[in-house]
């Protein structure tokens, strides 16, 4: 069996999940509500607050959905019970980010501001710093979601490798190259 689909999840308190005839997963928790669709294929069993996840056969598309579900399903539990978080920070002179309600502001050392619309699962905050990178701090229950989101923030300007300078993830580390050589 998959290592990933037959691990168990157990659920933290306040989060309820209910279990539709047509494989629709919902899980409440504090932090929202998320749905999942299921393969018919993949069974879900929801136990004394341990959901477990089966499979009619080994067949490689079997298991592949096998893991793949038990893992959105997780990822929904946690994100509903604790929350994610992605930060990312603008590296390069001039780069800023305020962020005013759902808009986020950007000054990428282009001719005009990009203004990002946030969707409403995501709350977003800007911080600087004096001598500080600024930071964008993105929080959702939706783990796709804020990868997404996270992923366009990146793509507006990514991480050159001469300089450093763009929009990447707190702690990434960026691939740097030599320049040209000086004269002869």
């Amino acid at each position: 069996m998959s290592r990933i689909g037959k691990a168990p999840i157990s659920l933290p308190k306040g989060v309820e999940i209910a279990i539709s005839d047509k494989n629709l997963v919902t899980v409440k928790g504090p932090k929202g509500t998320l749905t999942q669709q299921i393969d018919p294929v993949i069974t879900v069993k929801n136990e004394e607050g341990t959901l477990t996840f089966g499979r009619p056969s080994d067949a490689k598309p079997h298991r592949s959905k096998h893991g793949l579900y038990r893992a959105l399903v997780a990822n929904m539990v946690k994100g509903v019970s604790e929350g994610f978080v992605v930060e990312q920070e603008l590296v390069g002179v001039g780069y800023r980010a305020t962020a005013k309600g759902q808009q986020l502001q950007l000054a990428l050392g282009f001719s005009h501001q990009i203004t990002f619309e946030m969707p409403a699962e995501i709350k977003v905050s800007a911080a600087q710093e004096k001598g500080k990178n600024p930071i964008i701090r993105l929080e959702s229950a939706d783990k796709q979601l804020i990868g997404q989101v996270a992923a366009k923030i990146r793509a507006l300007r990514k991480p050159e490798p001469y300089k450093g300078k763009g929009v990447r993830f707190v702690g990434e580390q960026v691939r740097r190259k030599a320049g040209k050589a000086a004269g002869k």
